[in-house]
This record gives C-alpha cells, structure tokens and sequence, in this order.
C-alpha cells in the first residue's frame, strides 16, 4: 500500500512539473514578445523625437503614433496572457502544496505509529527475549525480522519526511515567486494602458492637425502618386527587362537555366523563412490599397511592398542568394537596388548609399547598403516579385 501510495504521489508530482514547466514557457515566451514590441516602440519614439523640428508630413507622423497604439495594445495583451499564465501556475502549484501537504499528514500518521511501537520496545533486553522465547526457528527468525523492518521502516520515514519537507518549501517558496510576478505583471498592464492612452490622446491631435491643413496633404498626396507611379512603372520596367535576358540565357545555355530553376525553388521554399532585410524593423505601411487614416474617402497609392521604419543610417542586407541586376535613383526614393533570384526579385528602396554593383553576385546577408533619412523621416521600402507580379512581403519575411 505503502509503495502504490509513494508511485501515485511521484506521479502526481511529476505531472505538476511537467505542466508547471509548460506554464513557464508560456510565461517566458510572453516576455520575451512583450520585449521585442518595446524594442519596436523604444525605435520608433527616437525617430519621433528626432524629427520633433523637422517633421512635416503629419501622415507619416500619424503612422508612426498609430504603430505605437498597435504594439502598445499588443504589449497589454501579451501581459494579459502572461497574468493568465501566471493564474494557471499559481492554482497548479496551490494543488501541488495541498497535495504535499496531505502526505505530509499521512506520513507524520505512520511515523508516529512506529516511534511509540519502537518506544514500547525501546528496552534492547526485551527484544532479545521476545526473540529467543520463540517456540521455534522460523517463529524466532520472524521476530528478528520484525525488530530490523521497524527500524528500517522508521530510517525510511523520516528520510521520506525530510525530502517532502525540503519538495514543499521550494513549492511554497515557488508559489510566493509567482504571486510577486503576477503583481508586477498586473502594475505593468497598469502603466502600458496609461501609456496607451496618452498615445491615443496624441493621435488625435495629429488627426485634428491633418483635418485643419488638408490643401497641404492634397499637395503631398499629388508629389508622392507622382513618385510612387514613377517607381512602380521602373520596378515593371526592370523586372520585365531582367526576364528577357533570363529568357535568352535559357535558351542558350541549359545549365544556366538548371541553375536559375533551382534558385526559384530554393527561394520559394524559404516562404515565411526569409530574414528581414534590417535589423531593427517595424511595418508602419503594409502591402496593398490603403485609405488615408483622417480623410477616409482618400486613396493612398497602391504600396506594392512594406515601408519600414528604422534606425538611421540602418545595415540594409541581401534577404537571399542573388545577382544585383540594377541600381537606380528615384524621387522621393533616392537610391534603390533590384536583386534577382532566379524567377523572384527582391527590391531595397530610399538607400543613403550602396554597397554593390550592377552584375555582381550577392548572398544571404551580405550587406546592400544603408538607410537614408529622407526629410526627416528613416523608412525603408522593400518589396518581393514573383516574375511580373508583386508579392506581399510580410507573406515571406519571418
């Protein structure tokens, strides 16, 4: 009885672990997301301050506030799922303490038992006499038996006492490590939604700044249709000119086509695998048709990419194996670089300088250039085409 008892509780308390163990990841993976969002914010507040002067375009200012609210929301969820871990924990190791402590009972029961047993006989000359007043060998052999077992079984008690005692104040200890962290998580969710509402108060204002100077954004709005259709016909430009020269050295030379195939496919593969171009990175524009965040009637141009804010002067590198085919200045873009991957291209936008040449050969990583910081603003514009047609990057970015 005494052994299926000790299996169930180790089973018991095994099964604790392992969830208590699943808990803490939980917990851990939570912080560690709430991390890099603050990292996100923590970037994004530097360029803010950066351009305090400066700043002109409010709606790029909007955005950046707006990414702010997402990842501050974000931040509260990730600490409300935390708080929840936290619960899941503490209730898990609360029943693993009351566990621990029934068995406690149950063992000072028996221990008890056999010390006022191993009282009773404490006198040595006593049990010598019980022994030997057998009325036969296998009677006395039992008696000895008797005597040796209980001074096993008392040894063998108290050592299990001492190992529950040392397992339950490291849980109690546990439980109490928790319970601070579930206070801290709790003050922490307090100050992000004080945070989040003093963002939201801030967007507003930017809002009713946009609502009062909308001729000026009518005016930014023409330049930048006008920029952004110049890009995206040179985009379509050089992809289509870059498939006709693959087209050629295909039907030229079968190995290079073999070659190209192969870099298609790997690239293809690597969907939702493929690194992010710069270290520090936050999407304040994602892919496709956007209506202005103020003027809701308005159509901002068709971003046929991601725009990324980070850190200036920022490491742009190569996302995959490649051969740069072109290199080219844009308004309101300066310099950018088109990348080709076998039937995939990758495009780096609004680059301060550039690292490589048109025809070379590049690698995962290798570095293309750096970011510029264009009126006051450092956001870089990447973009990914299958052949002729443009993919969302945030699709194949991990």
């Amino acid at each position: 009885m005494r052994i299926f008892r000790n299996i169930v509780l180790s089973l018991f308390l095994t099964l604790s672990c392992m969830a208590g163990i699943s808990h803490a990841q939980d917990i851990e993976s939570h912080k560690a997301e709430k991390a890099r969002l603050e990292q996100e914010i923590a970037m994004i507040n530097r360029q803010l301050s950066a351009n305090t002067d400066r700043q002109r375009d409010n709606t790029q200012q909007l955005q950046l506030i707006r990414r702010k609210i997402s990842n501050r929301q974000s931040i509260v969820n990730e600490i409300e799922a935390q708080i929840k871990s936290y619960d899941r924990s503490i209730a898990e190791t609360s029943r693993n303490i009351r566990k621990m402590e029934d068995e406690m009972d149950t063992l000072m029961v028996h221990y008890e038992h056999l010390v006022r047993v191993a009282y009773r006989n404490r006198d040595s000359r006593l049990w010598f006499a019980y022994i030997l007043s057998g009325d036969n060998i296998v009677q006395t052999y039992r008696r000895y038996m008797y005597f040796k077992n209980l001074s096993a079984s008392l040894d063998s008690r108290a050592e299990e006492i001492r190992n529950l005692k040392e397992e339950l104040s490291g849980e109690r200890m546990n439980l109490q490590r928790l319970r601070n962290e579930s206070v801290a998580a709790k003050d922490d969710r307090i100050k992000e939604i004080n945070s989040l509402k003093s963002e939201e108060a801030n967007a507003r204002k930017v809002e009713d700044r946009l609502k009062k100077d909308r001729k000026s954004f009518e005016k930014q709005l023409k330049q930048k249709n006008k920029q952004v259709a110049a890009l995206n016909a040179e985009i379509k430009r050089l992809v289509e000119q870059a498939m006709r020269e693959k087209q050629k050295a295909r039907d030229a030379a079968s190995g290079s086509a073999e070659i190209d195939y192969a870099l298609s496919g790997e690239f293809s593969k690597n969907k939702g695998k493929i690194p992010w171009p710069t270290e520090s990175h936050a999407v304040i524009e994602t892919f496709g048709q956007h209506y202005h965040p103020v003027f809701k009637g308005v159509k901002m141009p068709y971003n046929y990419g991601v725009n990324i804010v980070t850190d200036p002067s920022a490491t742009v590198r190569c996302v995959f194996d490649g051969v740069v085919k072109q290199i080219v200045v844009m308004p309101g873009y300066n310099q950018c670089v088109l990348v080709q991957h076998g039937d995939y291209f990758t495009f780096y936008c609004k680059l301060g300088s550039v690292s490589v040449k048109s025809g070379q050969a590049v690698s995962a990583g290798e570095t293309i250039g750096t970011v510029d910081t264009i009126n006051g603003d450092t956001v870089f514009h990447f973009q990914i085409w299958k052949g002729q047609t443009p993919q969302n990057p945030e699709h194949w970015l991990r």
